[in-house]
């Protein structure tokens, strides 16, 4: 039986060297993204928590403005996905300068952060600069975030680009993740979320 094999320090995303930031998922933020279809957005940004989830990938999630009232929780696909994780409740837009979020991504002790936020040209935008700033790898996940317009969202994804940061899709992150068929264990719940979300 074949084996599967990992390659300790390469340059892919793996369960080991890999943290999850999920940004501002809230109703209000959902509701005005208009770079994309909302019920493909949250599809694809479910599939990335539940792929975390499948891999053991740390997560920090975060909101903004829920304890002054201005803003409502965390959309239920996600929240649902971390019974166990309290979000980070911020005022800040850029949430690398809230000091809790900061800890916790430094907490991991993980340097390749998959980032997932809303809106695209402010609230992913603005950690994932900070972040390539402070010497991580920032990875935004093209297909699971939304900007206020098209124009917003594709300006904001090359002004992070050019920043050094690496885009992927939710498909590729779970792919990555998996990496080899001889995990023979995770391949079941790999197969549900890649057939049962909206647009794969």
């Amino acid at each position: 039986m074949n084996t599967a094999t990992t390659v300790p320090g390469d340059s892919l995303l793996s369960p080991q060297n890999a943290v999850l930031a999920l940004i501002d998922f809230q109703p209000l933020q959902v509701s005005s993204v208009a770079s994309m279809s909302r019920r493909e957005l949250v599809s694809n940004v479910t599939a990335v928590a539940r792929t975390a989830r499948l891999y053991g990938v740390p997560t920090v999630l975060s909101t903004v403005n829920v304890a002054t009232g201005v803003n409502k929780p965390m959309i239920g696909p996600i929240a649902d996905e971390f019974p166990d994780i309290t979000p980070i409740d911020r005022t800040t837009l850029n949430a690398w300068e809230d000091p809790r979020f900061r800890a916790a991504i430094e907490a991991t002790r993980r340097r390749k952060v998959i980032f997932a936020a809303i809106w695209t040209e402010v609230c992913l935008t603005f950690p994932v600069l900070s972040a390539l700033e402070a010497g991580y790898e920032a990875y935004p996940v093209v297909d699971a975030v939304g900007g206020t317009s098209s124009i917003a969202h594709n300006a904001a994804l090359r002004r992070m680009e050019m920043a050094g940061a690496r885009p992927v899709s939710w498909v590729q992150v779970l792919c990555e993740l998996q990496r080899d068929w001889a995990r023979h264990e995770t391949v079941p719940t790999f197969a549900r979320i890649l057939f049962t979300v909206e647009g794969a």
